[in-house]
């Protein structure tokens, strides 16, 4: 567990340093050439640095363990950080769309682009190796805020590709209206990155539940146990890399309450080493009878509800 996190915290600190560098160049050259295009991408640079910074600090909190204030931990902080790297995204696509409605009523002439080139092409490599490292670590460590700034620079990854094409378009044909094009679709692409994270980050902050093949795998190994009658009212939910499970569950009336215990103890084993340590999992036991004709009577109607006679 501690070197799953000393790893995320040495992953986020790569990320700022690859993005610092970028946000520098891009800035500089794109102010010498000129391009609006190449200026839209040191600020989705610059978006993608704050969200690194966002996702170092999300990290290291995170990694405080549960106290008197927080019982349940400090994951929720992933959540919130990848919240407001969306917000900053989706700001960031709205500002480069008027920089470059600009340029189409005002056009600016560009020199040196050949600069501009050779800066895209270097981001280009740095953004794909930084971004397959953060989602690689993020899906080891199940990090969500390392997994949201992975996939920051993997779409800066293809709306570089498209800036650099348009630079050479521009260099080689003389389409300067290409800049102003460029810009706009750089900035639909972030646009679109940041709505989706609003909505997923939306749904964790809101507790909602997991996804319904990760429950499924919790039922599966709940009624893997023959002593296992039933369960139901199994609720999920997020807080960052953790996962909070808990559940009713049924047990043959007779049992001795210490059977039922160790019983307990074994699923919530199973539950961490198959979905993982950070698996929080509380289980509330109930004794189930026969009725008349020697069956075990349920409430099927509680969600999650299961026999497994």
């Amino acid at each position: 567990m501690v070197q799953a996190e000393a790893l995320k915290r040495r992953t986020a600190y790569l990320s700022v340093i690859s993005n610092t560098i970028l946000v520098v160049l891009k800035l500089c050259v794109g102010l010498y050439v000129g391009a609006i295009s190449l200026i839209s991408e040191a600020m989705h640079s610059g978006v993608d640095l704050l969200a690194a910074l966002l996702a170092f600090w999300a990290v290291r909190k995170a990694m405080i363990p549960p106290d008197e204030k927080y019982g349940y931990g400090y994951g929720k902080y992933e959540n919130l950080s990848s919240a407001v790297e969306a917000i900053l995204i989706v700001v960031a696509a709205v500002m480069i769309i008027y920089e470059a409605v600009d340029k189409f009523r005002v056009p600016h002439e560009m020199q040196s682009l050949q600069y501009g080139i050779l800066v895209m092409a270097v981001s280009i490599v740095i953004n794909l190796l930084v971004s397959r490292r953060l989602i690689l670590v993020a899906k080891r460590t199940d990090s969500q805020a390392l997994e949201a700034d992975g996939l920051h620079l993997q779409a800066d990854v293809w709306t570089s590709l498209g800036v650099l094409a348009g630079l050479f378009g521009i260099h080689i044909l003389g389409w300067e209206w290409l800049d102003p094009v460029i810009a706009i679709l750089v900035a639909v692409i972030i646009f679109r990155a940041g709505y989706k994270m609003i909505v997923k980050s939306a749904k964790d902050l809101t507790d909602a539940s997991l996804s319904v093949a990760y429950e499924k795998k919790i039922a599966d190994i709940f009624l893997a146990h023959k002593e296992v009658i039933g369960y139901h009212n199994l609720r999920t939910r997020a807080a960052g890399a953790y996962k909070m499970i808990d559940a009713h569950i049924n047990f043959p009336a007779d049992m001795t309450l210490g059977d039922v215990h160790d019983i307990c103890d074994k699923i919530e084993g199973e539950i961490k080493y198959k979905l993982g340590e950070t698996v929080d999992v509380t289980i509330h036991p109930e004794p189930i009878f026969k009725n008349a004709k020697g069956k075990y009577e349920m409430n099927s109607n509680k969600r999650g509800s299961a026999d497994n006679e």
